[in-house]
């Protein structure tokens, strides 16, 4: 870039308010406020357990294929357009979900909000990752995860709040609500962000885009499919594997999905703070190992007290694997920008929809649900092998002009 841009601390509140509001909206309360509701769906008769990890995995498959639009409308002009398009979609979709108990509908409304879920989640953090860079605030960037943290909250809270008072369909309607106000005034401040519609070098022209994948993006790459597998099972299945251990006055039965959410909230914060300590890739290869204890919890201690570590650990690490691998990354490839950002989540949506496919197919093939969690497990040690093939960006840098 040929110049820096100033900013004050009150815009730059305001702005990642608005990114940590959307994604509040798009993941807490469109994706995972899914977890929460499907015991009690599967209990009002709406769908069986297995049909309930169908629906997710439409939800994953769209998730999927928004994060790859997102890779080929990765510009900020396309952004300005996509961006509250998606908040559109979400609000819509949501809505028409409180309509119906036909799972054919509901599992189409969850593959397009799905989609949704996927552009926002990539373009609204990678717009205002570009936002801070020109700004010299790119350690700030993984704030704006935060909003996901409270999602969770939000989620819980509005499902157990209102659980006694609806049913089937109608469990939707808070979030539906909900949406519409946080949707309208996210998608107003981030469209408005100052920021080139191009990338420039210090000529002003604009900068080439560079290859994706090389021999310090795969193994990240890798890894981070790995994390996306690993976590996806507790973050969707932990409060109904609570409801088939424990006893039906329980107060895990909600409580384990209010602990992955309490424990996410600050997880943003301490996470970007222990990257900017002792760097992105080593607090990213403990973030691994602490993600990967709480996943093993859930398999080798049945009942309580597995489900707690699992949803403290994970809960208080998944989001730290997002902002510390988008950061990584982008650390790696400095010119990519939003595309880099789009094709990692692409890949970690990938890996989300056939975490629940697979649970899918072992629940009929007469598993457990609580083994299950072993892929999970098999997937995050696969991912945490791979960080350690990644390189730091300085040394890969000075390693590609050497040879250049």
């Amino acid at each position: 870039m040929s110049h820096q841009y100033n900013t004050t601390s009150k815009e730059l509140f305001a702005v990642l308010t608005a990114g940590a509001v959307v994604l509040m909206v798009v993941h807490g309360l469109g994706r995972f406020i899914f977890t929460p509701l499907l015991p009690y769906l599967v209990e009002d008769g709406q769908f069986s357990a297995p049909d309930g990890a169908a629906v997710a995995t439409w939800n994953y498959l769209g998730y999927l294929m928004g994060a790859i639009l997102a890779i080929r409308w990765y510009r900020v002009a396309q952004i300005r357009i996509l961006l509250p398009v998606s908040l559109t979609v979400h609000v819509v979709t949501t809505l028409l979900i409180t309509q119906t108990d036909n799972l054919t509908a509901i599992s189409g409304s969850r593959w397009l909000n799905g989609v949704a879920n996927g552009i926002v989640f990539v373009q609204a953090p990678a717009l205002i990752l570009e936002w801070l860079v020109l700004r010299n605030r790119a350690s700030m960037s993984g704030l704006v995860y935060i909003g996901v943290g409270l999602g969770l909250l939000v989620s819980s809270g509005l499902v157990t709040g209102s659980a006694g008072m609806l049913e089937g369909a109608e469990r939707w309607w808070p979030a539906a609500l909900l949406s519409i106000p946080l949707a309208l005034w996210g998608a107003n401040r981030l469209t408005r962000l100052e920021l080139p519609d191009e990338d420039r070098d210090t000529n002003g022209k604009a900068t080439a885009t560079t290859p994706l994948f090389d021999r310090a993006s795969i193994p990240l790459f890798l890894a981070y499919g790995g994390a996306g597998l690993g976590y996806i099972l507790p973050l969707t299945f932990l409060p109904l594997l609570a409801k088939l251990e424990l006893e039906a006055d329980h107060w895990l039965l909600d409580g384990t999905w209010v602990i992955v959410a309490l424990c996410t909230i600050p997880a943003a914060w301490l996470w970007n703070r222990l990257g900017t300590k002792l760097g992105d890739l080593p607090a990213l290869k403990l973030n691994f190992l602490i993600q990967l204890a709480g996943v093993l919890a859930a398999v080798l201690l049945p009942g309580a007290i597995g489900l707690v570590l699992c949803a403290a650990l994970v809960g208080g690490t998944f989001l730290g694997t997002v902002l510390l691998t988008q950061r990584i990354g982008r650390a790696l490839h400095p010119h990519q920008g939003p595309r880099l950002s789009a094709a990692m989540v692409a890949l970690y949506g990938f890996t989300q929809m056939v975490g629940p496919w697979l649970t899918k197919q072992w629940l009929d093939a007469g598993g457990t649900l609580d083994s299950a969690f072993g892929i999970g497990v098999a997937a995050l040690a696969f991912g945490l092998i791979f960080v350690f093939f990644v390189p730091r960006a300085d040394v890969w840098h000075a390693r590609t002009l050497r040879f250049d």
